[in-house]
């Protein structure tokens, strides 16, 4: 049993504002796993105010880039030093099956060393050579931290969400305000004494657990002066609206329905084994998932077939055991979501290959659904259009190239997707006619050295490498 009774509120444990401790339930079986501290408003003020003060200060804003690397650099060693314990709170507190929370630990350090990479090649400071040397005027560009930023993440990835953000924003030299879900105080709460050790100056970094009040209060507070969210693409416009009005920074990273485009020569089974991870990692609740699976006419029902029998072999039970695929959904609320989708596809015609409404026999104590196939999907149902976030697939047909480039456009969202062929040139062919942030080839993991967000209403600004840190500092131009 973990319990985190304090708030790491500007590089120290403090007592909050409000003593009661929240009840922090497995998914798998709503028994206690821990007790942990909610920040509230006044907390939010602590911590704002304090990092307000170590950015004027200048303490870690001038410090040398050199080391504020060597500083997080250490920091992802003790994360890596950690790295099983953080799979198991994970898989304890949001019910991700631990294959899942294990494997993760190694993109932590994939992401982390794209950003350290990225930082030690940085041009921080720079003397342009003028067009016109006949003035005799020369420009000096500088990269500058942006300031304080309030970094708000859900709670479906913690660890890589928060490291997304904290990293680049504290190796950019700025002050940052870690607003996590209470799904993941214990987590987040581990992440806080990780970062406790390396010995940042004070204010430099807080570790607030809150509710979304909360949550608006931080990201409305007037010294704060970016916003990194990665969310929903609702609560993504209620912020993007709230940083318009304060002319705030802002980047978000949002909701996703992301295309599986299988092209007339893939192999299937090679498919079906890239899918297993592209379309249900995480017990489908990803923003990156693959859930829109466009199968050729010639080839539909051998798609539908191969995917009902992938689907159907993957275990769903406790996400402890080694031998579990898919475990629970994080809440009772999100175990209803995904149900509802499921009745909305049946009554909107879709045919139902595999899974539906019902809880998996023996596992009504957690928050389980039953992973589900529907076929005969048209693009303008909802189940082909809304997030469902969740182990929900549907598999749409397509004619020719061009009517599969125009369905797996025909969305408003645009994070991700992925291509399958036999032919790697004609892959890329397509993948350079789908309007989203990322597109995989056969598989290929998503890197951490080239950027990543989303088109449309997936978000706006990029994370990752170079491009990601970039986001975290402004452009001073001094002539001489």
């Amino acid at each position: 049993m973990i319990t985190y009774d304090r708030l790491y509120v500007g590089g120290s444990w403090t007592e909050p504002s409000e003593p009661a401790l929240l009840e922090i339930l497995s998914p798998h079986d709503r028994s206690v796993i821990g007790w942990a501290a909610q920040a509230q408003p006044a907390d939010v003020d602590r911590a704002v105010v304090a990092a307000h003060a170590a950015f004027e200060g200048r303490v870690w804003r001038d410090t040398s880039p050199a080391a504020r690397i060597a500083a997080l650099r250490q920091f992802n060693k003790l994360r890596e030093e950690q790295a099983d314990r953080i799979a198991e709170i994970i898989t304890d507190e949001n019910g991700s099956a631990a294959w899942f929370t294990r494997a993760g630990q190694a993109g932590l350090t994939r992401q982390a060393n794209a950003y350290l990479a990225a930082a030690e090649n940085c041009d921080w400071e720079r003397t342009l050579t003028p067009s016109d040397p006949d003035t005799g005027v020369r420009s000096v560009v500088r990269r500058e931290p942006v300031g304080v930023v309030a970094a708000v993440i859900p709670w479906n990835s913690p660890f890589s969400s928060a490291t997304s953000k904290i990293l680049p924003a504290l190796l950019a030299g700025n002050s940052v305000v870690l607003k996590v879900s209470p799904e993941n105080s214990l987590s987040m709460g581990l992440l806080a004494e990780l970062v406790d050790r390396i010995g940042l100056p004070e204010g430099v970094i807080s570790v607030l657990p809150a509710d979304r009040e909360t949550s608006e209060y931080l990201i409305s507070h007037p010294r704060v002066d970016k916003i990194a969210f990665t969310g929903s693409t609702g609560a993504g416009r209620r912020i993007a609206s709230i940083a318009g009005t304060q002319l705030k920074r802002v980047s978000l990273e949002l909701g996703g329905k992301s295309p599986a485009v299988i092209l007339p020569d893939a192999d299937l089974t090679a498919v079906m084994n890239g899918l297993k991870f592209g379309s249900l990692l995480n017990n489908g609740e990803s923003c990156i998932a693959q859930t829109r699976i466009l199968a050729p006419r010639s080839r539909y029902e051998e798609v539908v077939t191969a995917l009902a029998a992938l689907v159907e072999s993957l275990p769903v039970g406790d996400p402890r055991d080694p031998e579990t695929f898919i475990g629970p959904m994080v809440r009772g609320d999100q175990q209803q979501r995904v149900r509802d989708y499921i009745e909305a596809g049946i009554a909107e015609g879709a045919r139902l290959v595999c899974g539906g409404p019902q809880v998996p026999t023996g596992l009504r104590d957690g928050f389980y659904v039953t992973p589900t196939v529907f076929a005969d999907v048209t693009p303008d149902m909802r189940i082909a259009r809304e997030e469902i976030f969740g182990p929900v697939l549907v598999v749409l047909a397509y004619d020719d190239i061009d009517d599969a480039v125009r369905i797996a456009n025909d969305s408003d969202y645009g994070l991700s997707g992925g291509v399958w062929s036999a032919d790697e040139d004609a892959a890329l062919a397509v993948a350079r006619r789908i309007r989203t942030g990322t597109v995989t080839i056969n598989g290929a993991p998503i890197g951490f050295d080239g950027p990543f967000g989303g088109f449309k209403t997936s978000g706006i600004g990029r994370e990752y490498g170079a491009v990601g840190l970039g986001q975290y500092t402004e452009y001073q131009t001094i002539t001489v």
